[in-house]
């Protein structure tokens, strides 16, 4: 294993967000808007943390306190072979966790899929980076329905999938779960792929003093709507209710300051069966199915660096 494994990385490298938001989402979508190395070149919505008629409005309306002027565009509000199941729990029935932000600007014309498609074809070979944080079916329908601009992709990253158990059925984690084949279609698409899962984010704990020094990182809309939501995540027992994991900025972190973790290369294969096991990303970390070791998997965290990265970076927005 070694820190920073995917090394140094250009600055400004055009990208696409992938959400459902979901609180986390929020606070990722902000991190990739506050951060100059990442050109955020659009953001695509699925249903998923909650229905589609929620997550579109909660990221115009994220993308839109930000004062950045960033097309959003609906896509999926089902999975490739079934529906999405919304995680009220979490996110509450609005997705963020009943905090109201302002209305957002109107979407963007057309489906998530043709405006991933066209900002692929408009850009050089190698260049743009997948950035999902949600179900992956936008991103499998652009690349399954025009093969050829993967070629396009320099690489993908995706908060999905665990090593070990699940948070939405033993075996699998919610994003998996949702579209497994979505998942599958990536993980086979030929580019460079990181695959931030729950192990990873579970080091990503929110607790109280994190969110209150959270508050005192600065006076912006952004940063404060971000605290509010933290605080609304009910605590979980997964943790002993001492707080909550964070998990989508840890793929968008991945992205600024790689020396925050540690990783190594694996095999990944999704299973997408219909029994117990559905969505479960079997990670081989120890070469033993003999299949390539082709994903970067973020094992370890600096927790307190990473917080402090978020703080620094949401305090620059308005």
């Amino acid at each position: 294993m070694r820190a920073g494994l995917a090394g140094a990385r250009p600055l400004s490298r055009p990208c696409i967000l992938d959400t459902d938001p979901g609180t986390d989402d929020a606070l990722a979508i902000w991190l990739a808007l506050a951060s100059p190395e990442l050109d955020l070149r659009l953001v695509t919505v699925a249903g998923g943390n909650a229905g589609l008629e929620r997550t579109l409005p909660n990221a115009r309306a994220i993308v839109g306190l930000s004062g950045r002027d960033v097309p959003v565009v609906a896509g999926a509000d089902r999975a490739l072979l079934g529906a999405f199941t919304a995680e009220p729990r979490v996110h509450g029935a609005d997705g963020l966790g009943g905090v109201v932000l302002p209305e957002g600007p109107p979407a963007a014309p057309g489906i998530a899929a043709d405006a991933i498609r066209a900002v692929l074809r408009g850009a050089a070979p190698g260049s743009v980076t997948l950035i999902g944080i949600g179900p992956a079916t936008n991103l499998a329908l652009a690349l399954a329905t025009e093969p050829a601009l993967a070629g396009r992709v320099a690489e993908v990253v995706l908060m999905s999938g665990a090593v070990s158990e699940g948070n939405i059925t033993p075996a699998a984690e919610f994003n998996a779960w949702s579209d497994p084949e979505a998942l599958a279609i990536l993980v086979g698409c030929g580019r460079p792929l990181t695959l931030v899962t729950l192990d990873l984010t579970a080091q990503a704990l929110v607790t109280p003093a994190r969110i209150a020094a959270l508050r005192a990182a600065g006076g912006g809309r952004c940063l404060a709507a971000a605290a509010e939501i933290l605080a609304a995540i009910p605590p979980s027992r997964r943790f002993g209710n001492r707080g909550v994991p964070l998990h989508d900025p840890c793929a968008v972190a991945w992205l600024l300051a790689p020396g925050l973790f540690t990783a190594r290369q694996v095999a990944v294969e999704v299973e997408c069966g219909t029994g117990p096991g559905r969505g479960r990303t079997h990670v081989d970390r120890w070469g033993r199915s003999g299949r390539p070791a082709s994903v970067t998997l973020p094992e370890s965290l600096d927790a307190e660096g990473f917080f402090a990265l978020l703080a620094r970076r949401l305090a620059v927005l308005p």
